[in-house]
């Protein structure tokens, strides 16, 4: 059976090397290796105007690491069941082919399952899409606009639910009593309508895509419609950041609503906020524990200068990474990022099944073999090894830390103050490496871990050692709780704590035959 694996792996590394020397000498010889081999710009060409103000592609696509349309129908049994492994390995090497992003995507955010059938998979996608018909004729009945291919960016209702001066002839919007929750639903709703148009006017509108007003549309309609369903979260700016590019790559409007609503359950409580805490909170939180393990000097200083809620680096966790990368850039980061973090069990958890708290008992209950981690991205692979299972997703949070650490010598040298710090990490916009970056994030995970470890370790062993000597001190001395006694016991550890552990050993053996 390996035998005829590795038949076929080399088989397919000649054919993709062929393809490409093809290419090259078609388009001028072998001389122009690297620019024949994908140019990924001109999958998402930009207005000519907007050229100059565009950031710079840096991430290369190279035959042998992408993976190619080929390498993807060939992961497939002849059933539709998906060699995820495979595919994850081809990715986390160098990401996807433009022609394919779409209906990868599908599958590293969760929306089918590699074990699946072809028949299966085509079932999910009719009921979905049917689910989603339903959702937007829902809205369209309280908005008219919503499928028309027009976008609203004008408020059309007041806060208590009264139309504003019909800004569309046709806006259907009908006047409610805000008085039901299920009015003020509607009115919360609608409200959000304009703020929608707003945004996604201004996203990505340097791409050729984006001039075409039903484009535009398309991408109002899955944001308006993701904002009534869920109703929790609404619309929060930024979330068209993240909606975009999936309108780009899904040519059907259903599948890409499908596949944001798979990518906002993993960032969704980024955009959680409220008058007491913003949605991030708790990812700084971590970001600010992960400094402080692998870089307390470093934690200090940003501590010094009031930055030790880390508040610097919300944009980047909240809408990862999009406005410090190009838009081919930050597509490869998502997914290469995704294919790092991606669980086999994401499907079954975010289906809501009976056994959807199964996967982390079963990894508890059962012996992971080999073939079972590769099915694992590499970031959640060490996470399960070492049984860090409270940080899926937490991989920007890493490439965060990674950035921090980078300008580690410039923040500790040159900022006086936060807008210094701000003003420094300003200057990674455009000029990070995808690749470089998430490397970095790995190298932090693995010492973060490696130091938590020892920190546990060191602290296990002294609570160890502070039992021993409350126990000798309590057997070699009658028992009392007197000021002079506890104070006394306080230095006699205080002691031990400051000593060579040798001489703690030492100390405690001499005690021990008092």
């Amino acid at each position: 059976m390996w035998v005829e694996v590795l038949v076929q792996d080399c088989a397919a590394r000649i054919f993709d090397f062929c393809l490409v020397l093809a290419v090259a000498c078609s388009t001028g010889g072998c001389g122009m290796w690297n620019s024949a081999l994908i140019d990924l710009d001109a999958f998402y060409p930009v207005r000519p105007e907007c050229q100059a103000q565009v950031l710079k592609t840096r991430f290369k696509a190279r035959t042998g690491k992408t993976l190619s349309v080929r390498r993807w129908q060939n992961a497939f049994s002849a059933d539709g069941h998906l060699d995820m492994a495979g595919v994850l390995r081809r990715i986390q090497r160098g990401g996807i082919h433009p022609s394919i992003k779409g209906g990868v995507w599908e599958f590293l955010l969760g929306c089918f399952d590699p074990k699946s059938t072809y028949a299966e998979r085509d079932e999910i996608r009719r009921r979905r899409r049917d689910k989603y018909a339903a959702w937007k004729a829902e809205c369209k009945k309280m908005v008219t606009d919503i499928g028309s291919g027009k976008i609203i960016t004008d408020q059309i209702i007041t806060d208590d639910g009264q139309p504003i001066g019909n800004p569309f002839a046709d806006n259907g919007v009908i006047a409610t009593d805000s008085g039901s929750p299920a009015d003020k639903k509607v009115n919360q709703w609608k409200l959000l309508l304009h703020q929608i148009g707003l945004d996604v006017d201004r996203t990505d509108r340097a791409l050729v895509f984006y001039e075409n007003e039903a484009n535009r549309a398309k991408l109002w309609d899955v944001l308006s419609v993701y904002a009534w369903v869920d109703g929790d979260i609404g619309y929060v700016q930024g979330m068209s950041d993240i909606c975009s590019p999936m309108i780009i790559l899904l040519e059907n409007e259903a599948d890409a609503f499908w596949c944001f609503e798979h990518a906002m359950r993993r960032l969704r409580e980024n955009f959680r906020c409220s008058a007491r805490s913003m949605g991030v909170q708790s990812q700084l939180a971590i970001l600010s524990q992960i400094i402080k393990t692998i870089d307390p000097m470093l934690h200090r200083h940003l501590e010094e200068l009031d930055g030790g809620e880390y508040l610097f680096a919300f944009r980047m966790l909240m809408v990862v990474f999009r406005r410090e990368f190009s838009f081919v850039d930050v597509m490869c980061l998502w997914e290469v990022m995704w294919a790092m973090e991606y669980d086999p069990n994401i499907y079954t958890l975010y289906e809501g099944s009976r056994n959807s708290a199964a996967p982390a008992q079963r990894r508890d209950e059962m012996k992971l073999t080999s073939k079972m981690l590769k099915q694992y991205g590499k970031f959640q692979r060490k996470n399960v090894q070492t049984g860090s299972t409270d940080q899926i997703g937490a991989l920007a949070v890493f490439l965060a830390a990674g950035v921090l650490e980078a300008k580690n010598k410039q923040l500790v040298k040159e900022a006086k103050g936060l807008d210094d710090v701000a003003n420094i990490l300003g200057e990674i916009t455009g000029n990070l490496d995808a690749k470089k970056a998430l490397k970095k994030a790995l190298k932090v995970q693995k010492k973060y871990l490696s130091k938590k470890k020892v920190q546990t370790s060191t602290s296990k062993s002294t609570y160890a050692l502070d039992r021993k000597i409350l126990h000798l001190l309590g057997t070699c001395r009658p028992r009392s709780h007197s000021y002079s006694e506890k104070i006394a016991v306080q230095m006699v550890l205080l002691l031990l704590h400051a000593m060579p552990p040798w001489l703690a050993v030492a100390s405690i053996i001499l005690l021990d035959g008092v």
